[in-house]
Order: structure tokens, then sequence, then C-alpha cells
């Protein structure tokens, strides 16, 4: 079962069914990405971007959940990352080897930044990224053109904990 997480900011976006681009706020709740039951104080760092359109949708989230990717936290993230269309650009799944980043340390996009935080080991997740949030207007040729949006479908595998 798909759970999607829309907060009330997104509500714009899933009414006129377009991708909405410049809406800037310096700190975002995150209770919806966070937790099913109960709200959370956790915000996105200041001068994070967000975008009305951003969707995360839950797609599977073990049923033990103590462990939850923050910022500074080293990720390994299994993706299949795809153009609107579902042509696919990319896929770690084919590498056989999970992609690991810091998060929240722009290494990289701000979607997967924004999208992977809160996630547990074994949580499967769908990120819908506006291009505000992806490669924006210039692409990242020649796979991903300018103005994309992007999905990934993403498996956080562990957690390493804060980089030093």
């Amino acid at each position: 079962m798909s759970v999607t997480y829309r907060p009330s900011w997104l509500l714009a976006c899933t009414s006129t069914k377009r991708w909405l681009r410049g809406s800037v706020a310096p700190t975002v709740a995150l209770a919806p990405f966070i937790s099913l039951s109960q709200p959370s104080s956790r915000s996105l760092p200041v001068g994070w971007v967000h975008d009305i359109c951003f969707d995360v949708l839950m797609q599977y989230r073990p049923e033990e959940c103590t462990v939850k990717a923050a910022v500074g936290d080293s990720v390994h993230v299994h993706y299949q990352g795809t153009l609107s269309d579902g042509t696919e650009f990319d896929s770690s799944y084919s590498r056989g080897t999970p992609f690991v980043f810091t998060l929240g340390k722009g290494q990289v996009i701000k979607g997967w930044d924004q999208g992977i935080l809160g996630m547990c080991p074994g949580e499967k997740r769908k990120l819908k990224i506006p291009p505000s949030l992806g490669y924006g207007d210039a692409g990242a040729p020649p796979k991903i053109p300018g103005g994309a949006a992007l999905i990934f479908h993403t498996e956080l595998v562990k957690i390493d904990g804060k980089e030093q």
C-alpha cells in the first residue's frame, strides 16, 4: 500500500495538476514526511528551498523504524531515476551497488536531500521532483533535458551515521 504525504502547501499543486515553481520558505515542517502517527518539530535547515509540487510517496516502511536518516548522516540508497515519461536515465540497481552520500550537504540534487530525510533502513519512497529541486533549466545532458521533472524510486539500504 502506498501512502502519499501531502502537506498543506502541496494542495495547490495537486489541485492544479501542473508544476508551479519558485516558492521559497526558510524552514518547512517535515511532520508529514517523518511520521505517520505523530507530528514532528524537525525542519529543513535554514535557506533550503521547497517547491509546492515536490511529492513524496511512501511505498514501504518496515514495522521497526527506530533509526531515521538525518542531516549529516552518510546514507546508502538504491534508486531508479526516470523522466516523467518513464524513460530511465540512471539506476544503482543495474550497477548492483547503492549510491552513498552525506545527507543535507549538497552532494545530490535538493529533491534528494529533502526526500531521503527521515527515511529508515528498508524504507522505499517514490520521489516526484520538480525541475527547481532537480537539475533546473540546464538539465544534465544528454540524458536529462532542461526543465525536466524527475521521478526516483528509492530504497534506503543503510545509515552509517554522522560523518566526521
